[in-house]
């Protein structure tokens, strides 16, 4: 339990304690994805936009979601069930096949889909990282789910996760491709350099039916770049989504691969230190963007300005729009998202703490009815409170209500330490210690 005592400060935000504003941010979060979710079958918006369409990744955290608010008392066990129920149902029994008009292939799901009709929108890909992190909250959900009247969500989570067809997304090289088009087969790329799709190479070589040899995992992590940033020894990657996401489910404490071995780390004192370095950047603020500070960072993906509006601060007058930006290399414009800080209490909850209330005390206009907002820019608009984001993410959401359970309770982490299929995964992928070892 990392959040502690109550304490009181200064008007505002200020008045809530640590308790009182984490659960304000987390409930406020999971309304987000019960809101936007359709009750009819399971699917959630990827924005609060009009006529946005389901990403699969945000049905992945929302199932976890409905878990934590069956905890938490926001909904009952059984209504909980139910949503979960329906969700698993939907995907199931949708169309599998290799044509643009289904749902999925192989067992994956095309990245969006008709909130009603569950189709494909927009040519999207069918999309391995996406399909990961709805798996994740299919595993969690039939985990969880264990009593007599629940089985037929056990039954639907197992039959969901064995069906799919990992070794068919190596494609021709040892790695996994990120994706797949019915117009063009694979995408002409593969997943390089340490990133989020550490989660997905442990769910694929954890699979009962169609694992990916360890080979694999090997070969991906020949393209790691350890490196030493702003005096930190870290495994680099910039934006810290990339860095979140495994964690949102997967307890990377005191365990090791054979990489982190040789360099006497592990992925969670990694994140640590990226966050260490985002602080010392966002101190240093090369770029000299308005608002930033050691105490003001969250340099990750999200949305951002874009088009004629730009920064006076700096030469380089680019703005990105939705980007994965990062530190300490970049893309940078002065865009930060603001539900990054909080999102990072279980690996440094002082910084979080700190950032987050200096963030609301500064620029209060970012939290909307609880919710953060996907990105703001002070550096744009700057007379204005500076640029924001219109609506909310269903991916910011879903991240920053696991989190922030991972730091009260570790819920997520401790229904997945128990999967069967994840500790193989990992054990497959070489590591050792910690928690593993003794389950």
């Amino acid at each position: 339990m990392l959040i502690r005592s109550p304490r009181r400060a200064a008007p505002g935000h200020e008045m809530h304690s640590d308790a009182a504003l984490v659960n304000r941010l987390q409930r406020g979060a999971f309304d987000y994805l019960w809101r936007y979710g359709n009750p009819d079958n399971g699917l959630v918006a990827d924005t609060s936009r009009a006529g946005s369409p389901c990403s699969i990744a945000v049905v992945g955290f929302a199932l976890t979601a409905y878990i934590i608010a069956a905890e938490r008392g926001w909904l009952s066990r059984a209504r909980a069930a139910e949503r979960a129920a329906t969700t698993l149902r939907f995907f199931l029994h949708s169309v599998q096949a290799d044509t643009a008009q289904a749902t999925g292939c192989k067992g994956f799901y095309y990245h969006f889909l008709d909130m009603h009709s569950g189709q494909r929108v927009w040519n999207c890909e069918l999309s391995l990282i996406d399909i990961t992190l709805l798996m994740a909250g299919v595993l969690s959900v039939g985990l969880y789910f264990d009593r007599p009247r629940e089985a037929a969500i056990r039954e639907d989570a197992d039959a969901l996760y064995r069906r799919v067809d990992w070794q068919w997304a190596q494609a021709t090289t040892p790695t996994l491709s990120q994706g797949w088009m019915p117009e063009f087969s694979f995408l002409h790329y593969d997943w390089e350099g340490y990133n989020e799709s550490l989660i997905l190479y442990i769910l694929a070589l954890g699979s009962p039916t169609c694992p990916l040899e360890p080979a694999a995992f090997e070969t991906w992590q020949q393209t790691y770049q350890w490196e030493r940033l702003l005096g930190h020894d870290v495994l680099y990657s910039g934006p810290l989504f990339t860095h979140l996401f495994p964690h949102a489910w997967i307890d990377f404490r005191g365990i090791r691969d054979a990489f982190m071995r040789e360099k006497d780390c592990d992925y969670f004192e990694n994140t640590c230190r990226t966050i260490a370095v985002q602080r010392d950047y966002c101190d240093l603020n090369p770029r000299q963007c308005r608002g930033y500070s050691r105490d003001l960072w969250g340099i990750s993906a999200g949305d951002g300005p874009s088009g004629e509006s730009a920064p006076e601060f700096a030469a380089d007058r680019r703005l990105f729009g939705y980007m994965a930006r990062g530190a300490p290399y970049g893309p940078d414009d002065g865009t930060l998202c603001p539900w990054a800080m909080p999102a990072t209490l279980p690996f440094t909850p002082a910084a979080a703490l700190q950032g987050t209330r200096q963030l609301l005390r500064n620029y209060p206009q970012v939290l909307r009815e609880d919710k953060f907002v996907s990105g703001f820019n002070p550096s744009v608009d700057g007379d204005r409170g500076g640029w924001l984001s219109e609506g909310w993410y269903g991916l910011d959401q879903g991240l920053l209500l696991l989190q922030l359970e991972n730091a009260r309770t570790q819920l997520p982490w401790r229904l997945l330490r128990a999967s069967p299929h994840v500790r193989r995964g990992l054990k497959r992928a070489g590591f050792t210690g910690g928690w593993l070892a003794r389950s």
